[in-house]
């Protein structure tokens, strides 16, 4: 018999459907030389402290650092979890062979072979690798099984990844928390976590140590078209004033006119993350709600998997996109056909292939999100909100670049230049297919520039003069802005540098903090555990987060870069650049220089916990 174990019941039976194992049982179904089976996500955990040795049960400094020998794993202790696990057990000590049917990732691999090793499996596994969950695809995927051994370095990046969390998390969570916490709170600290608080309390501190200073702006006023003078700011009103005599009461002349033709390719396709922060910003969906619900279709077979940090389609992909299109094409919600005006002039032709989309030296496991073809039905509004988006960043990638002519014009009064700069569409290619929420987002966040950028300008004459009103606006330099979570979700991709260059992003993300499928849970973490708040659309971190990061003097925890490089060496585990057994040693030797550093700290030093209510008070009484 052939045991299948997949991660969700819903999964399960859908595997079960195709392969013909469709007689129901108690946690499995059977049929055709198949049973299969599913856990609930984890069911094993790492042991905690307290499982190794009774010492470690209860907190003390003098037990730190807890290092043990051989890590082992335990099941998780719920009656659902243990009633299931049992019959897995039953079912993979009596199998010919089992398919691990896990989630296609690291986290997938962990989960399916720590059940595998906890019921004593003895037999060969094969896996199944799939990137959507679409009948033709799990069909495909167990014609082309793979051999568990092809993943054996994907599961040491994961094993990796959990030993080193629970070193660093146990170890300093209850280092800090003895030493510093007056034994009212907890102090969580994680390997990501912290690094991430660390950029939301250096922000705000960087907003409230924020000086703002005055500067004013030389702008013109000639044929209802605003220009402003080159030489940019002026740093005082005397000088600025000196500047607007000069030019009052005599003439504008036109001095150049240089025009440009230009052209926009269309954005990448998504990876998690890109997505994340574009349903944060048009649709205030957090980072977490935009996962649950993109794994959702991704289960209902309307897109393929989510976890990914490619924004690339491997070239074997190409061949399906018009059965994909086609799908696209006969989508309707609520009777309206939303992309078949898109799709239509470009259907029955070849589909342009560019190396920004098909590329398949940038994809490993899983290549971007992109939907499968099947026609989706019953989506709630938050589904098809996620699905339109994917959709028409796909449509887009097929269509012609945006042709633009950008026209500047300088002009000049007494020998002090001015310029305007002002953009017209030309042909707008893929700019068709942008949602409205597109176009509101990007003029919300930056009003400024969009409308300079899109506004067509008058035709003007080189040479031709006539009158205008100068003005002198006095402006102040302004802080950065607080995090939000499509900020916050950019600076983890590229640990805490900020970079809007697709290119140059895209080469940062080997260094990111966390994985995308992870940075969701850990920003909620940090809400969990008191340290960061909303405020609207803003993160701002409580007293007892400032004052934790103030607290931790040790680069290594809270430090993005650093972290960054142990998210680069995990990768490098899964890619065989890395000796797993390396990596674990040297977050031992880390952490037990870190149990030393804070044991010999000579101070007083104790953190301020504060609950939300006492926070609130605290807060009106200095408003």
């Amino acid at each position: 018999m052939i045991v299948c174990i997949a991660e969700k019941p819903s999964v399960a039976k859908d595997i079960a459907r195709i392969i013909g194992a469709t007689s129901s049982h108690d946690g499995y179904m059977e049929g055709n030389g198949y049973q299969v089976t599913w856990t609930f996500g984890h069911l094993c955990t790492l042991k905690e402290p307290h499982d190794y040795t009774p010492m470690w049960k209860s907190w003390s400094l003098t037990s730190l650092p807890m290092i043990p020998e051989r890590f082992g794993i335990k099941l998780i202790d719920q009656p659902s979890i243990k009633k299931q696990f049992a019959i897995i057990e039953s079912l993979m000590q009596k199998a010919d062979r089992i398919v691990n049917c896990g989630d296609a990732g690291q986290e997938g691999e962990l989960i399916q072979r720590w059940v595998m090793q906890k019921a004593g499996a003895k037999c060969p596994v094969s896996r199944l690798w799939i990137s959507s969950m679409t009948d033709e695809a799990i069909s495909e995927g167990f014609t082309q099984l793979k051999d568990q051994a092809d993943y054996q370095p994907l599961y040491m990046a994961g094993l990796s990844r959990a030993i080193g969390d629970w070193l660093l998390g146990m170890n300093a969570t209850r280092l800090y928390t003895l030493k510093y916490g007056q034994n009212r709170q907890v102090l969580s600290i994680g390997r990501v976590q912290t690094p991430t608080l660390a950029l939301i309390v250096n922000r705000q501190k960087e907003i409230e140590n924020f000086k703002p200073e005055p500067y004013w702006v030389l702008a013109t006023v000639y044929r209802d078209t605003t220009f402003t003078a080159t030489k940019g700011k002026f740093t005082s009103k005397e000088e600025g004033e000196q500047a607007f005599a000069t030019i009052e009461g005599k003439p504008f002349v036109v001095t150049k006119i240089e025009k440009k033709e230009g052209k926009e390719q269309p954005p990448q396709l998504y990876d998690l993350t890109s997505l994340q922060v574009d349903c944060n910003r048009k649709f205030g969906f957090s980072a977490e709600m935009t996962l649950n619900l993109i794994q959702s279709l991704y289960e209902k077979k309307y897109t393929t998997y989510p976890r990914v940090d490619t924004q690339y389609l491997s070239d074997d992909i190409y061949p399906k996109c018009p059965q994909t299109l086609n799908g696209l094409y006969q989508t309707k919600f609520a009777g309206v056909a939303p992309y078949a005006e898109f799709i239509k002039p470009i259907g029955g032709k070849a589909l342009k292939k560019s190396k920004r989309v098909f590329d398949t030296s940038k994809v490993t496991d899983h290549h971007a999100i992109i939907p499968t073809g099947v026609i989706p039905q019953g989506l709630s509004d938050a589904e098809q909100k996620v699905f339109d988006l994917v959709a028409r960043r796909f449509i887009g990638v097929f269509l012609p670049d945006c042709k633009f002519s950008t026209t500047t014009v300088l002009g000049e009064v007494d020998n002090i230049e001015f310029k305007v700069t002002g953009k017209e569409i030309l042909e707008p290619g893929w700019r068709v297919v942008r949602d409205k929420f597109s176009e509101n987002s990007e003029s919300s966040e930056n009003s400024e520039n969009s409308e300079k950028e899109e506004k067509t300008l008058p035709t003007f004459i080189k040479g031709e003069t006539g009158n205008h009103q100068p003005t002198l606006t006095e402006k102040w330099t302004t802080p950065p802005p607080y995090y939000n979570e499509a900020s916050l979700l950019r600076a983890m991709e590229t640990a805490g540098k900020f970079v809007e260059d697709e290119t140059l992003r895209a080469a940062m993300k080997e260094n990111g903090i966390g994985r995308p499928s992870s940075r969701a849970s850990i920003i909620e973490t940090l809400f969990k555990r008191h340290y960061i708040r909303r405020e609207r659309k803003r993160l701002v971190a409580t007293p007892t987060g400032i004052e934790l990061i103030e607290l931790i003097r040790e680069e290594l925890l809270k430090s993005c870069e650093l972290t960054g490089i142990w998210e680069k060496k995990l990768r490098d585990i899964e890619h065989q650049k890395y000796d797993a057994g390396q990596f674990i040693q040297e977050l031992k030797d880390q952490v037990t220089a870190i149990v030393s550093n804070v044991m010999h700290d000579p101070t007083n030093r104790r953190i301020t916990v504060m609950s939300p209510e006492e926070e609130k008070k605290k807060k009106k009484k200095k408003d």
